[in-house]
């Protein structure tokens, strides 16, 4: 991480967002949170803050050549710098091994360390420049706006990914109240509490059972391990862009939201309408629809759909996994296309629901295993489970505590629209919960346990 937890969430934090509110002026502010974000990176890879500065000053320079005489240029030199740091940072040693596997070759690996937040700021950056060959008006002739917009530290690192326009207006002028900056707040402890107090709950059953020999997983596990790791990534990155939202109101910006109840979807279309949003519209505007979305034929349609899909699974890390998982749910999504999965008639019911998760479950099996036999095995023992798997069953079981049993009954609760009924009919009283989730996120930070965000890595 960055910083640790706690030097985040009780110094760094804090000490901004008093000078935030002793500064006057926008650009004393802007200044003063800038400096926080190049300082923020720089506690995280000192050495890769270079590489974001340089990923900036493209990408600016690259808007002003769309902005002007030669907007063709200004895109093929944005798309080609940041996908060649993307391929030299993050796919060298995939496709160095890739090439030495199929072709028997024994290249040296480069070793290469990932920079933090490449795919989110590289991916900023590429939405800014492109906005503006659509639209020459949306160039921004500072350097220093730019740099704020594409560093700004609450969502720098794991999104969600936000575009030029969307904040334009904030950073040259912005207001913060009382009742704004109160609502920032209460976003952000609800979703450090959907890190700290769920997703790392569901992620020591998780990491458990990936961690069992191919051998001694067993059915219970293996079906236990999936859906315990479902919950976890859902609730550790939908916690961090909660943080991020929050965060971002604290100081007068307004992120859009990134989730919206995604295993509440009854098809596999509509669960990436709400899972990551950010994410996926940023391929539907800047891949998809530039390729021929569905104008051009139904053959070419699901061609374009399946690309997109391979570049989501790519984007996430660089591994077969995340392609195939990519790839599958590629494949649902032109199957309901094509009619050949009655998706029509399940949606809206129970049926339609228990589709799509067991989708997503098997998909997010996929995601999670470090290989592709890791993979195959968990799969098998889900399906097949020769025996009980007692050795897995014996983890499984050793794990089933009180605190695990409710937590999993939280989070498979709050993992649906149902839970906006609370939120309503409870509204004043949801401040003095804060409180309390905060101060239970203290106690788990004072402990010093397990503690990883999951979506740093990709």
């Amino acid at each position: 991480m960055v910083f640790s937890s706690a030097v985040f969430l009780f110094i760094f934090l804090p000490v901004v967002f008093l000078l935030d509110r002793l500064f006057r002026g926008t650009k004393a502010k802007n200044a003063l949170l800038l400096a926080a974000s190049l300082i923020f990176y720089a506690f995280g890879q000192l050495g890769y803050l270079p590489l974001l500065l340089l990923s900036v000053a493209l990408n600016y320079g690259c808007g002003l050549l769309a902005a002007g005489k030669r907007p063709r240029l200004g895109v093929w030199l944005a798309v080609v710098g940041g996908i060649g740091m993307l391929a030299v940072f993050k796919y060298a040693d995939f496709l160095i091994g890739t090439g030495n596997r199929l072709l028997g070759l024994s290249l040296p690996l480069t070793g290469i360390a990932l920079p933090i937040g490449i795919s989110f700021f590289t991916f900023q950056g590429l939405s800014y420049v492109i906005d503006v060959y659509r639209d020459r008006t949306a160039v921004s002739r500072s350097f220093v706006k730019v740099l704020l917009y594409i560093s700004f530290f609450p969502q720098l690192i794991a999104g969600p990914i936000v575009k030029y326009h969307d904040i334009e207006k904030e950073i040259d002028e912005r207001r913060t109240t009382p009742e704004e900056t109160a609502l920032g707040i209460r976003r952000f402890i609800c979703g450090l509490a959907k890190k700290l107090l769920v997703a790392n709950t569901m992620g020591r059953m998780a990491d458990a059972v990936f961690a069992l020999p191919a051998g001694e997983i067993g059915m219970l596990a293996a079906w236990m391990g999936a859906l315990c790791y479902t919950l976890q990534i859902y609730f550790d990155f939908s916690g961090y862009s909660d943080m991020a939202i929050g965060m971002g109101r604290m100081f007068g910006f307004h992120f859009q939201e990134n989730f919206q109840y995604p295993y509440a979807a009854t098809t596999v279309k509509e669960f990436w309408r709400r899972w990551h949003i950010s994410l996926s519209t940023w391929f539907r505007d800047y891949l998809y629809i530039p390729l021929g979305g569905n104008r051009k034929g139904r053959g070419r349609t699901w061609a374009n759909r399946f690309l997109v899909f391979f570049a989501t699974g790519l984007w996430h890390g660089a591994s077969w996994n995340f392609v195939l998982w990519g790839l599958w749910h590629g494949c649902f999504s032109v199957l309901e296309d094509s009619g050949a999965l009655p998706v029509g008639r399940l949606r809206g019911r129970f049926l339609g629901r228990v589709y799509t998760l067991l989708v997503v479950v098997l998909g997010f099996t996929l995601f999670r295993a470090d290989t592709l036999g890791q993979a195959g095995a968990m799969l098998a023992a889900m399906f097949t489970g020769a025996g009980l798997g007692w050795a897995g069953t014996a983890t499984v079981c050793s794990l089933l505590d009180p605190a695990f049993l409710l937590t999993l009954v939280v989070a498979v609760f709050l993992s649906f629209p149902a839970a906006k009924c609370i939120k309503m009919k409870w509204e004043a009283p949801a401040f003095a919960g804060a409180i309390v989730l905060l101060v239970l996120c203290m106690f788990d930070l004072s402990a010093g346990t397990f503690n990883p965000f999951i979506y740093f890595r990709f």
